[in-house]
């Protein structure tokens, strides 16, 4: 997360705070063409794929979102109120709605969901303005085509080099347009790496996005 969002962070703290599948030790038919597809995503990313833990986005999720998608083992998902009063929950078109904590999983971070914006809007523009007020000060910044599930998105990748921070950090996010509206999954971290040691769970929700 940036450093730009540390007050965000303490006031969400305020503001605010997944059955588990079990995995089958021989997948076959559709878990073994799940089994295919997290070798495929762990190629790419050089990490191994993530197990599922539950879901977040559906009907009796604790979020409220458009679509839904899968979460990884232990990570547990809570709402975040809009501060309508700062707007310390809002960066470019959407507004922070959802944080999936990674610490009962043993990572310090947050995969974040933000929604907002129209639903014919282009999901680049909106990364680029979300990115922009998330990190002020960034280096290597790349975005790219990318895949949400079903959706066409948009992702970045950038260092957070605020002076702040003890060294610059890798954050990423991606970005998609349901017929509600634009969705931003954003991954920050303490640091670099923590970052990358949260990269499957957030490969693991990039993959499996579907409709709510």
């Amino acid at each position: 997360m940036g450093a730009g969002l540390v007050p965000a962070a303490l006031v969400m703290g305020v503001l605010s705070g997944c059955s588990s599948d079990p995995e089958p030790d021989r997948p076959t038919g559709a878990a073994k063409s799940q089994a295919k597809d997290g070798a495929k995503s762990a190629a790419k990313t050089g990490t191994p794929p993530a197990a599922k833990g539950g879901t977040v986005g559906g009907a009796g999720s604790p979020c409220a979102l458009p679509v839904s998608f899968d979460l990884a083992a232990g990570w547990k998902p809570q709402a975040v109120k809009d501060d309508t009063e700062f707007g310390l929950t809002r960066q470019g078109p959407v507004t922070l709605v959802c944080e999936i904590d990674a610490k009962p999983a043993g990572n310090i971070g947050f995969l974040r969901i933000w929604t907002g914006g129209r639903s014919g809007e282009d999901p680049r523009k909106a990364l680029e303005a979300f990115v922009a007020e998330e990190a002020k000060d960034r280096d290597k910044v790349a975005y790219a085509g990318t895949k949400a599930g079903e959706y066409a998105a948009t992702e970045v990748t950038y260092l957070n080099t605020n002076e702040f921070l003890d060294a610059p950090k890798k954050e990423r996010a991606f970005a998609f347009t349901t017929p509600k509206g634009v969705v931003v999954v954003h991954l920050g971290g303490l640091d670099t790496e923590e970052h990358e040691g949260m990269l499957p769970a957030y490969e693991l929700a990039k993959k499996s996005v579907r409709g709510a």
